[in-house]
């Protein structure tokens, strides 16, 4: 229970972080406007046309009786747009940081400077067109589990009472986890810690991770609400980064559990060495 706290609280420090720095707050809510115009467009088509797919799909019940007809179709549009917008929290995260990749990883790169007792950042030895296609490869590949995930939750919930109480639930852990991997890879990505080593860590440390993301993944359910908060969502994931690798803070806060070194988990023996 302890992590759960402690993962919550990287979020809020996050957002304290973002809110200290507000010259830099405007840039950061760009790439998500760009983001949440081109998923509200995509939400509006499925709630407009969704009837249709599924009028299109079910063609078996075109001769049932009312009401039987409009209650089996209405629960399958709902479903299929609750599975929409599960599928656009899942990859919001993703799209946005691709989006805005220079300015995030400026942004973790502060914040790991500015909490490092020796006030340094790792850096990323690669040059920036790399990176990006790192990014954007890790990020189909974190999708594409994402939306395995996703299949199997629009599966279940066709199941009754499991699908209307369970998978909710189990849809906002998956979402957390998700959203945690997609934000703390700005800053591990950069010590040279690749997807499987990522997926490890947070493996190894669900109850932190679901303690930063879930709360997250809710508020991200708010219209609007994650634009504002994805700047101070990298900033938090950037500590949670730290917490996960076992780094000291400048206040000398420490992860408890964490592994003994960063190189465990494939990252560069010595980034900032590294980048010179």
């Amino acid at each position: 229970m302890r992590d759960l706290g402690v993962g919550f609280g990287r979020l809020l420090k996050g957002q304290r972080w973002m809110a200290r720095h507000g010259r830099s707050y405007g840039f950061g809510l760009l790439p998500g406007v760009i983001t949440l115009v081109l998923y509200a467009a995509a939400l509006v088509a499925l709630a407009v046309w969704g009837e249709d797919a599924v009028s299109w799909a079910t063609p078996f019940a075109d001769h049932w009786s009312s009401p039987w007809q409009g209650l089996f179709r209405g629960f399958l549009t709902a479903v299929l747009f609750a599975l929409g917008l599960l599928l656009a929290v899942l990859t919001f995260t993703a799209v946005t940081l691709l989006v805005g990749q220079p300015f995030y990883e400026n942004l973790s790169e502060r914040v790991d400077a500015e909490v490092s007792p020796d006030g340094t950042a790792p850096r990323s030895r690669l040059p920036l067109w790399r990176e990006l296609w790192i990014s954007a490869r890790d990020s189909l590949r974190v999708l594409v589990r994402a939306a395995l995930w996703g299949v199997l939750l629009f599966a279940l919930g066709f199941l009754p009472f499991v699908g209307q109480t369970v998978v909710p639930v189990l849809g906002l852990f998956v979402t957390g986890f998700f959203v945690t991997e997609e934000l703390t890879a700005v800053a591990l990505q950069r010590r040279g810690v690749e997807l499987h080593a990522r997926l490890a860590l947070l493996r190894s440390r669900k109850t932190l991770v679901w303690g930063f993301g879930m709360p997250l993944a809710l508020a991200f359910l708010v219209p609007f609400a994650a634009v504002f908060l994805m700047p101070g969502a990298v900033a938090g994931a950037t500590l949670l980064a730290r917490d996960l690798l076992g780094e000291e803070n400048a206040d000398g806060d420490w992860a408890p559990h964490a592994p003994d070194a960063p190189g465990a988990f494939g990252g560069w023996p010595d980034s900032e060495d590294a980048a010179k």
